[in-house]
């Protein structure tokens, strides 16, 4: 603010208390712009130019009520003090839990899944209603991982999520090998890969697309993604090649062993790539549209116990649905290589796919592609090869020996996805490719002749 000048020749003998006479003295007034003028000083060049020449420019301070107008209901009366809003009670916490998505009306059929295998209605029955009810409950374990992460902080919060950011199909894939049946574990977990690459990715690239003409992303980290699932593809190539050059009569160890060998290998490249992701180059994976930090909603406690009791009811359920599998596939007469390809998958990444879409309708198709890409890759180095790991300890034949048909589709799969990322810019047309590609993989393996283990014909 200018102070207001005053010359000698503007000052004149004061006049008499209650005398009419105005004072000469000249005080300067507020104009409307809150700033000192004098009345009948004349304005200089400067002064009538349009463009202001004030070295320091006026700064608006909003009130204190338009302040809280900003700012979120719970957070309006501490964040103004600098201070963190007051902690919520149980009742608000389990509010918050309720409606923190609209996948929770699903929740219903979680009683119903558990109740209809109990009683022993109709194995079609139990399927279907345990396969909706791990829909929401994924979604709750997300969130769960999340609020944990948030009070455990940015590195230890970033290992958590990449921890448990597939936990549905861990579970899923350690109570199917737990039952033997390893054709559905590797079914499942190659089918989450490519929903994930195809199904969830051209859903992005549509939403986005048909909102946006055309979006751009960080090239740089979706290649390296993309390139660590290359070498996953090629952790699946070679024992397929090993199996088709091998005698007869030391295919089935030496399979067991390579698998074992390459699964170890896998591991440490995964540890290795959050080492890369969160010390040496973090600056690939900031988002520069983020908004502000998320402040945590549940108590560590609470969020460490919603945690536990979420991952037990998902156990319960994916017990149940693998249970009822095979009386499935009779039922409807296909093979339990397309459950687990097609419709297992659907059950983990429902979550993921809204959250994608919805991200990148906002236009950000980093963290649209950091959902899609980024759980695809860490099912491939990650759970996969931690699959072979506990079917070596509880004595299960689980191998990284994948039918030819099956590593032919991972590997058009990734080489379509690294085409269309090359340039590090998407639109709805690429997103029809992947979605129409993944189309066609699924009407090709429900007419794919594979071995039926439960009728023992082809």
């Amino acid at each position: 603010m200018e102070k207001a000048e005053f010359h000698e020749s503007d000052l004149q003998k004061d006049p008499l208390p209650g005398s009419s006479k105005p004072p000469s003295v000249r005080i300067p007034a507020y104009n409307n712009d809150s700033s000192l003028s004098s009345s009948t000083q004349p304005q200089s060049e400067a002064e009538r130019s349009p463009i202001s020449t004030n070295p320091n420019p006026r700064v608006t301070i909003r009130s204190e009520r338009s302040l809280r107008n900003t700012l979120p209901p719970s957070t309006r009366s501490s964040t103004l003090l600098g201070e963190r809003p007051p902690p919520l009670t149980i009742l608000q916490c389990l509010k918050a839990i309720i409606f923190s998505t609209w996948l929770n009306v699903l929740l219903v059929f979680v009683p119903l899944g558990i109740v209809a295998d109990q009683v022993g209605w109709s194995p079609i029955i139990v399927f279907i209603f345990n396969f909706i009810a791990i829909v929401p409950l994924a979604k709750l374990l997300g969130f769960a991982t999340e609020e944990i992460s948030l009070r455990l902080g940015e590195n230890l919060g970033a290992l958590l999520n990449a921890s448990f950011g597939n936990a549905v199909e861990l579970i899923l894939s350690i109570i199917a090998l737990k039952e033997g049946k390893i054709d559905v574990v590797q079914a499942s977990l190659l089918g989450s890969v490519l929903s994930n690459l195809l199904l969830v990715l051209g859903c992005c690239f549509v939403a986005g697309g048909f909102k946006f003409s055309s979006q751009k992303f960080n090239q740089t980290a979706a290649q390296t993604s993309a390139s660590l699932l290359s070498l996953s593809c090629l952790s699946l190539l070679i024992p397929a090649a090993f199996a088709s050059t091998a005698k007869s009569t030391e295919q089935t160890s030496g399979i067991q062993h390579l698998s074992q060998g390459s699964a170890i290998v896998l591991l440490i490249v995964y540890i290795l790539f959050l080492y890369f992701q969160l010390k040496t180059h973090t600056h690939l994976y900031s988002n520069s549209n983020e908004e502000e930090q998320e402040e945590p909603t549940l108590p560590l406690w609470l969020g460490v116990v919603m945690l536990l009791i979420i991952t037990v009811i998902v156990a319960f359920c994916s017990e149940y649905l693998v249970g009822a599998i095979d009386p499935l596939a009779s039922s409807w007469n296909v093979s339990r290589t397309f459950i687990g390809l097609i419709l297992l998958p659907i059950v983990g990444n429902a979550a993921e796919h809204v959250t994608a879409v919805s991200v990148a309708m906002k236009n950000k198709m980093d963290l649209a592609i950091g959902v899609a890409v980024g759980s695809s890759m860490q099912i491939a180095l990650f759970v996969t090869p931690l699959m072979v790991i506990i079917g070596w300890i509880i004595s299960e034949p689980m191998t990284l020996f994948f039918n030819t048909f099956e590593t032919c589709v991972l590997f058009v799969t990734v080489l379509i996805v690294n085409y269309l990322i090359q340039d590090g810019e998407s639109n709805w047309l690429e997103g029809v490719m992947l979605i129409s590609t993944y189309i066609i993989i699924a009407i090709a393996v429900f007419y794919y002749p594979v071995a039926d283990v439960v009728s023992g014909t082809a």
